[in-house]
């Protein structure tokens, strides 16, 4: 079975296709600059050339504070370029599967979000993947949209990366306690898709399509999440100081607005097919391991 990764430099790409190969698919990955999502001709070239059985799509306009000053160019990716790739699958009979994101809720509740609770994004980043969503849901039935939240990994630039380098630029490292989500590990759900892939060769025709949610099982605050990652540094060099300062949203503020809650109910998924998201502080201690400090 030949699978289609959209985005393959991205972050969670760099997990994905190793994953899927272990998992014995043959994976083409393509994106920028020899493929545009944003040209119709470029999509159907890239389908015709490569008969994929599974498309899976990770590229997105991810830089949620550019956004705000750039809105045309996220939801050109973001919505019109997912519209133009949900109808090229569903013309070719081609499953998608499709990375989104917690920031297509507000943050005003404070249970888990389920799949099928409202939607209601607070920032141009938000709101441009959750108009994605719904051009998959109008354009290609046989999808898979899978929301994610909080990834970090070896590759690409993420939190984790970002304490550790600023552990070592600066004496007090500052960070936000009251905004509140699920640590992701990209292997983990580079992992949790392969299983995904698992169930539709097998049975495609009973395949539950729809929406669902993977992450790192348990939730904290970035402050929780800086203070996990400091742990891991003291216990590797105990003769450094390292100091933390958890601080309100108000005392950072930045050109999008973050919900203040997007921990996700993964049950669904759990359910479906059987995989249970591991907790989030032990994939980072695993993470953490292969980072060269």
């Amino acid at each position: 079975m030949k699978i289609l990764v959209i985005g393959h430099r991205a972050m969670l790409a760099h997990e994905l296709i190793p994953c899927l190969q272990q998992g014995h698919y043959e994976v083409v990955g393509c994106g920028r600059p020899a493929f545009d999502i944003t040209q119709p001709a470029s999509i159907q070239a890239l389908l015709a050339g490569v008969r994929p059985d599974i498309v899976i799509n990770t590229a997105a306009y991810t830089a949620v504070d550019r956004v705000e000053s750039e809105p045309a160019a996220a939801f050109a990716v973001n919505r019109d370029g997912v519209a133009l790739l949900a109808k090229a699958c569903h013309t070719m009979h081609v499953p998608l599967v499709h990375l989104s994101t917690d920031y297509v809720f507000d943050g005003a509740q404070r249970r888990p979000y389920r799949e099928d609770d409202p939607t209601a994004p607070l920032s141009i980043y938000g709101q441009s993947k959750w108009a994605g969503e719904e051009a998959i849901r109008t354009f290609q039935p046989q999808h898979m949209i899978v929301r994610t939240a909080w990834l970090y990994g070896a590759q690409g630039h993420n939190f984790v990366k970002t304490m550790l380098r600023l552990a070592h630029e600066q004496q007090v490292v500052r960070v936000v306690d009251d905004q509140y989500g699920c640590p992701t590990w990209t292997r983990a759900l580079a992992r949790a898709l392969t299983v995904l892939c698992h169930a539709l060769r097998d049975d495609r025709h009973l395949s539950p399509w729809g929406t669902y949610h993977y992450c790192g099982a348990g939730h904290t605050s970035w402050y929780g999440f800086a203070c996990a990652i400091f742990e891991a540094m003291r216990v590797a060099y105990p003769q450094r100081h390292y100091h933390l300062e958890a601080i309100p949203t108000v005392a950072y503020p930045t050109p999008a607005q973050r919900p203040a809650y997007t921990v996700l109910d993964c049950q669904k998924f759990e359910a479906t097919f059987g995989f249970a998201p591991r907790p989030w502080h032990e994939s980072l201690r695993a993470c953490l391991q292969e980072f060269s400090w």
